[in-house]
């Protein structure tokens, strides 16, 4: 029966026929340059909203929710910029959102002192300052980022 395949295609060694069999047995092939990219859902999110912002005595306090949705994170510092509703900017400040867990929702409190919250428009992530996750150092950072706000004040970058 062998011979029958290997006359069929044109194979007239049997070792030649036992080197082609293996190489099918082993399954496709595919070089490392040609393999397909890791896939989207391996690299880690981080959607970052707005939540809610709360008039306490000596200012502003802000609520934010942190959805990460891959490995954990150390560092992950934005500089962030707060404008009024006349569009002028109302305060600079950075804040670090990290410690963040593996595949967790976590909520962060900050405090704004000397600005009341009804000052607040809008919310600019201006930059990220640093960003690290248990692997070292993350490059695009800001890519792996989602904004939104629920509270009122726009949050984009």
């Amino acid at each position: 029966m062998a011979a029958r395949r290997m006359a069929r295609m044109g194979l007239k060694s049997a070792s030649l026929w036992r080197a082609v069999s293996a190489c099918f047995a082993a399954g496709p092939m595919v070089p490392a340059a040609f393999a397909p990219a890791a896939d989207a859902a391996e690299i880690s999110t981080l959607a970052i909203e707005l939540n809610k912002l709360e008039t306490f005595d000596k200012g502003c306090r802000a609520y934010v929710v942190v959805n990460n949705t891959g490995e954990a994170y150390q560092a992950v510092k934005l500089d962030l910029v707060l404008f009024q509703p006349d569009g002028v900017i109302a305060r600079r400040f950075a804040v670090d959102l990290a410690p963040l867990k593996a595949s967790k929702k976590t909520v962060k409190l900050f405090e704004i002192e000397g600005l009341a919250c009804e000052k607040i428009a809008s919310v600019l992530v201006n930059e990220v300052m640093e960003c690290r996750a248990d692997g070292g150092p993350v490059t695009d950072c800001l890519s792996r980022m989602s904004f939104t706000s629920v509270a009122g004040p726009g949050l984009n970058k």
